[in-house]
């Protein structure tokens, strides 16, 4: 976890792995470790925070997503899933998807994997996604950075801003400053 001069409080570094974009977000949560991982497991409390989830989220299941302020669906599937500590998800944005949104990156598949510590009545989240292509992982930093919070929000019983506009512009700047150093 890094702050940028600017004061911006920066949860993410980013690098790469085999030559695609990875984004690391960490975070402390005010939670155990059982109520961070049914929020990151139970399609209910994944609506309240990051997007509608529905299928077969144990390991090998398939599962679809959709991220309203995105427009966004994905197809995905389980690869690791042990309770409470770790879980690893392949997903693939669809090809209807793609074609309705603004001509953006055309799908790709994308692999995170969430590991969560406990660390007294707090959790440690860690949350590495990667197989981005490497000019965008500024933005899926952002983006990332963006779930954290609104993870954080809905944990600590805050509704979700209605529009993520002004914090994705402040967290762009400083995240293409990290991906200008990867090299």
């Amino acid at each position: 976890m890094t702050s940028t001069g600017g004061g911006t409080r920066i949860l993410g570094s980013l690098g790469t792995a085999d030559g695609l974009g990875l984004v690391r977000i960490e975070d402390r949560y005010d939670t155990d470790i059982d109520d961070l991982w049914s929020a990151l497991t139970d399609p209910d409390r994944l609506a309240r925070w990051y997007g509608k989830v529905d299928g077969d989220l144990r390991a090998g299941g398939e599962f679809q997503s959709y991220l309203e302020g995105a427009d966004l669906r994905a197809a995905g599937r389980v690869k690791v899933c042990e309770p409470p500590r770790r879980l690893q998800v392949t997903t693939r944005e669809t090809d209807e998807s793609w074609r309705k949104g603004d001509g953006g990156v055309p799908p790709f598949d994308q692999t995170l994997e969430a590991t969560l510590t406990a660390d007294g009545n707090q959790t440690i989240l860690v949350i590495e996604t990667y197989g981005m292509p490497l000019d965008k992982v500024a933005f899926y930093g952002a983006g990332w950075q963006i779930h954290a919070e609104h993870l954080a929000g809905y944990l600590a019983g805050r509704e979700a801003a209605a529009d993520d506009g002004s914090r994705w512009g402040e967290l762009v700047p400083a995240y293409q400053d990290l991906a200008a150093a990867i090299g």
